[in-house]
């Protein structure tokens, strides 16, 4: 069972993370390439990591990559349903019989050895 890390609160999941501050290239250009304003996030239990890269601001930044992360995470932990098989009913039975009946017969119409 995956623990639910997606449901814990922004400091709480940060403080699990190890942050790293780099340079991205991209739209921004020098503006962009100066500074260390792209983030990147990984998450230590996990090892999921996640980037923000999109504004020239750290701190829009490691927002965006929180709500990635968030989001990988909660993808992570996803289980489906389980599936609970079913036995189709008298009537299902009878009509695909006959359904497979009149298939034959035509088949059988058209080959003359009827």
């Amino acid at each position: 069972m995956n623990p639910k890390w997606h449901e814990l609160s922004d400091e709480d999941l940060l403080a699990q993370c190890e942050v790293q501050a780099h340079r991205a290239s991209g739209p921004g250009g020098q503006h962009r390439n100066k500074s260390e304003t792209a983030i990147r996030l990984v998450h230590g239990p996990s090892g999921v990591s996640a980037e923000g890269k999109d504004e020239r601001s750290r701190t829009q930044n490691l927002g965006k990559a929180l709500a990635r992360l968030r989001e990988k995470l909660e993808r992570r932990a996803y289980r489906p349903p389980p599936r609970r098989p079913t036995r189709p009913t008298k009537a299902s039975k009878r009509k695909r019989v006959e359904a497979k009946r009149r298939l034959s017969d035509k088949k059988r119409d058209r080959t003359g050895w009827g």
